[in-house]
């Protein structure tokens, strides 16, 4: 299997800023919406929080970016789970220019299931878990980007003595 594309879209113009390509704030957007797409798949989407079940939190992203998007490029994120438990998903996203094929940015991500009346973590419904399951076995076989765990800090070199 591979990694799930999600539907493409372009950079719109409200997205670029005053450097003239997207602003850094757009690519979380366009990340967003490609976890909303996957959900959707998986059945904690919109309408599943929209029951009062449960939702999925966001609660740790680690962006890269790598290359400039520009006004009305067209972008393609594909989505990579690269670990699961009861209550927690582990994911990667990678955002193309659709186009000219080059990778434009990562996004490393952690999510929390829900339960919507208490606002707690709560562990999956059986029907969740199993379609999680299949899908992490089914991407256990792609190859881990290399983004994947990066720590931020400044590399400073060590003066010799």
């Amino acid at each position: 299997m591979s990694a799930i594309i999600c539907p493409q879209t372009r950079v719109d113009q409200a997205w670029i800023d005053y450097n003239g390509h997207m602003n850094m704030a757009y690519y979380n957007v366009v990340f967003d919406q490609g976890v909303d797409h996957v959900y959707d798949q998986l059945g904690v989407g919109a309408q599943y929080a929209q029951t009062g079940g449960g939702s999925l939190f966001t609660m740790e992203v680690h962006l890269h970016y790598l290359n400039e998007l520009s006004l009305d490029d067209p972008i393609e994120v594909r989505f990579q789970l690269l670990d699961a438990d009861s209550k927690r998903l582990h994911f990667f996203e990678e955002m193309y220019h659709a186009e000219e094929g080059y990778l434009a940015a990562t996004s490393e991500q952690l999510a929390l299931h829900v339960d919507m009346a208490s606002r707690r973590a709560s562990p999956f419904p059986q029907h969740i878990q199993d379609r999680v399951d299949r899908l992490l076995e089914a991407h256990t076989a792609l190859p881990r980007p290399a983004q994947v765990g990066h720590v931020i800090g400044i590399r400073r070199k060590q003066e010799s003595t």
